[in-house]
């Protein structure tokens, strides 16, 4: 463990959890990682001088909340040090007051990895696909025989004292958010893919790739393992630190250790190979092995809402990728069925995302594509589809919601196809998260594929819709 309080960066102060004994300490956003942190500093013997909050909903751990419109900005400005929840931009207006006023703004994943052995550390980061690498690569870790913790964005914060110690190796998914809280890097990074996302938070799409990339390249970094099939990243190598390795999907073709893992699309098997990549750089006993790799994959258990086959019915498998809030990851799943025809569920929260890219995709397949546009972003959605078919294989049709495109899609899908929900978007217009917008695909999927027993696929689904 070590501690360095030297600034590295504009707004990222190389403090350890350990300095901010003695100093006035305040609590910005109080979600999963603001508990973590008081619980953290409670262990450390810090009291914190100031709990806001956006929205504060009553005392925490018997400590009054402030809003931080209602008094809570003044109470941090008198703090030295304040740790914030990834949610609060740093480009936002207050962030930069308290940065302004000297305070050090910093994040909880920020001083754990400031303290922690990095040569053990794994950071794995991404627009998508960062939470399937990151769990490939902990179940690889201890099917190898290293005690290893996955954490971060995907799982628990690892400085949290309820966390159980003893791990040889930590594997730490980073969020956007999160990396622009790390003033150092751990020398072996991954990065999954590339795509515009959450442009209000970051200030625009230029902005985001910086923050996002910012991960591989604080000090300390050596080498980043990054998707090399992807051209936005391939366009940024500046940004990804010392070293660079590409890996791309069809790498290594013979390849079939990845097998027992049960990943379904050509985005997944890159996924898997970045995951050894990262073993190797690790010099992890067993990496080079391919016998060793397929033993450590069996009993991988796949990660909820990310193409995962919920349902078979009538020869039609109904699939969840509710997590897709994006473009590149909605035709990465698509992708993963050539040749079927596919029913795709899409549309959400309308966060100013561009479709054009999603149509001209799916144009291009040369399997039939029915696109089913639900929610604030469907009439977008299919305004961007609608006329871009040259080979007459792509169709559009606006749904108000999941019971109504689960039920078109079946019908039109058998007796042989996809229903897949992978949405090209947020899911806050109508539901409280993803999982809840899952939760309810599955609940219209066992509507529909209930009984009466011995009706097909596309009869049930003519009863739901009649």
């Amino acid at each position: 463990m070590r501690s360095d309080a030297a600034a590295t960066g504009i707004g990222r102060p190389a403090l350890g959890w350990h300095d901010l004994r003695g100093r006035r300490v305040g609590v910005w956003g109080l979600g999963v990682e603001g508990l973590a942190t008081l619980r953290k500093l409670a262990a450390l013997g810090v009291e914190p001088a100031a709990l806001v909050d956006d929205r504060p909903s009553g005392p925490v751990e018997g400590l009054p909340v402030v809003a931080t419109s209602a008094g809570g900005l003044d109470a941090l400005l008198a703090c030295d040090v304040v740790v914030k929840s990834p949610g609060i931009s740093r480009h936002s207006p207050q962030a930069e007051q308290l940065a302004r006023a000297g305070v050090a703004l910093v994040g909880g994943l920020g001083l754990w990895l400031v303290e922690a052995d990095r040569a053990r550390v794994v950071l794995v980061t991404g627009t998508k696909g960062k939470s399937t690498t990151s769990a490939v690569l902990g179940h690889l870790l201890r099917g190898l025989g290293s005690r290893c913790l996955v954490a971060g964005n995907i799982g628990q914060p690892p400085y949290d004292p309820s966390v159980a110690e003893g791990y040889d190796s930590w594997v730490v998914e980073a969020s956007s958010y999160q990396a622009t809280d790390l003033a150092v890097t751990p020398p072996v990074v991954a990065v999954t893919s590339l795509h515009p996302d959450h442009l209000p938070w970051h200030g625009g799409v230029e902005g985001y790739y910086r923050d996002k990339l910012s991960a591989c390249s604080q000090p300390g970094a050596d080498l980043t393992i990054a998707n090399g099939d992807s051209a936005l990243l391939r366009e940024r190598r500046a940004l990804l630190g010392p070293r660079v390795q590409w890996v791309g999907a069809e790498d290594d073709p013979a390849a079939t250790w990845m097998d027992p893992l049960g990943l379904l699309g050509a985005h997944n098997r890159r996924n898997a190979l970045i995951a050894r990549a990262c073993l190797r750089a690790l010099g992890v006993p067993g990496a080079e092995d391919e016998a060793a790799l397929r033993a450590a994959a069996a009993g991988f258990e796949q990660l909820e809402s990310r193409l995962r086959v919920i349902a078979r019915d009538g020869g039609v498998d109904f699939v969840d990728d509710s997590l897709s809030t994006n473009v590149l990851p909605t035709l990465a799943a698509v992708e993963a069925f050539p040749g079927r025809k596919v029913a795709l569920i899409a549309g959400g929260q309308d966060r100013g995302i561009d479709y054009a890219p999603l149509a001209a995709g799916l144009a291009e397949r040369a399997a039939p594509t029915l696109v089913l546009a639900a929610y604030e972003t469907g009439p977008r959605i299919a305004a961007a589809i609608t006329g871009r078919s040259p080979r007459g294989l792509l169709e559009v049709q606006e749904c108000a919601g999941l019971d109504e495109a689960v039920a078109a899609g079946a019908r039109w899908a058998a007796p042989d196809g996809v229903v897949l929900l992978s949405p090209a978007a947020a899911s806050f217009d109508r539901f409280r998260d993803y999982r809840e917008r899952a939760a309810a695909f599955a609940t219209a999927v066992a509507a529909l594929t209930a009984p009466p027993a011995g009706a097909s696929a596309p009869e049930r689904a003519t009863e739901a819709a009649s």
